[in-house]
């Protein structure tokens, strides 16, 4: 059963959303404030957190930012309609999927089933390493030299899908269609956020990448 925290100080939002989730099966919890979703996320091991960007105490980017210092659990962050500004901070600071509002909540369940989806399963124990870049695709977790990297959902992915195609040129919409899916309304500006995010966690100079190279007018690929 998928355990999910919806964070937004709409409290007529929060209930129906639970109640929607609930009847699909899933375990809410709720939080209406900054600090009180921090304090569930360090008590709870969620599947998957809805996080409202504007909150009382502690804002959603900043909580979002705060998670990603120990947790790698998938966040979809709430934006108001339009505002491209917190969809892009929003990324930045650790998101793997945001939705507007208002939104429709068969969307919203549908996004929320992609990202379970690519969870890990039971999967053999497959280990990948490239110049000292070792992901465990088992367990997601990933270690440049031997110290591990917090990564998130889809930064992992992102790797572990450039590292078991080295040399394979990616296009930024066929990045986009791989990792979000075909139906994510997202652009590549998603792309290129999670592109460089992730190069400057992997990289020893994210200004001149050695891993995950740009192939000028087409896109990246993954120097071993």
């Amino acid at each position: 059963m998928a355990h999910v925290l919806v964070v937004d100080d709409e409290k007529l939002i929060v209930k129906g959303i639970k109640f929607s989730l609930e009847q699909d099966g899933f375990l809410v919890d709720m939080a209406y404030d900054g600090e009180e979703a921090l304090s569930l996320v360090r008590a709870n091991d969620y599947s998957l957190i809805l996080l409202d960007v504007m909150l009382p105490k502690i804002d959603g980017l900043e909580v979002c930012r705060f998670i990603r210092e120990f947790s790698r659990v998938p966040i979809i962050m709430v934006t108001a309609k339009g505002d491209d500004m917190d969809k892009i901070m929003g990324l930045e600071y650790g998101a793997d999927d945001y939705i507007t509002k208002p939104f429709n909540i068969l969307e919203l369940k549908a996004r929320i089933r992609a990202i379970l989806r690519r969870l890990p399963t039971d999967k053999p124990s497959v280990k990948r390493s490239a110049g000292g870049l070792l992901i465990k695709p088992e367990s997601r977790r990933a270690f440049l030299n031997e110290r591990e990297i917090n990564l998130t959902a889809k930064e992992f992915d992102l790797l572990e899908l450039f590292i078991g195609n080295p040399g394979k040129v990616y296009s930024r919409e066929a990045l986009l269609n791989t990792i979000w899916g075909q139906d994510y309304p997202g652009d590549i500006r998603t792309v290129d956020v999670h592109v460089r995010r992730l190069r400057e966690k992997i990289e020893p100079n994210p200004g001149e990448p050695s891993f995950i190279v740009t192939k000028w007018g087409v896109g990246y690929y993954f120097n071993s």
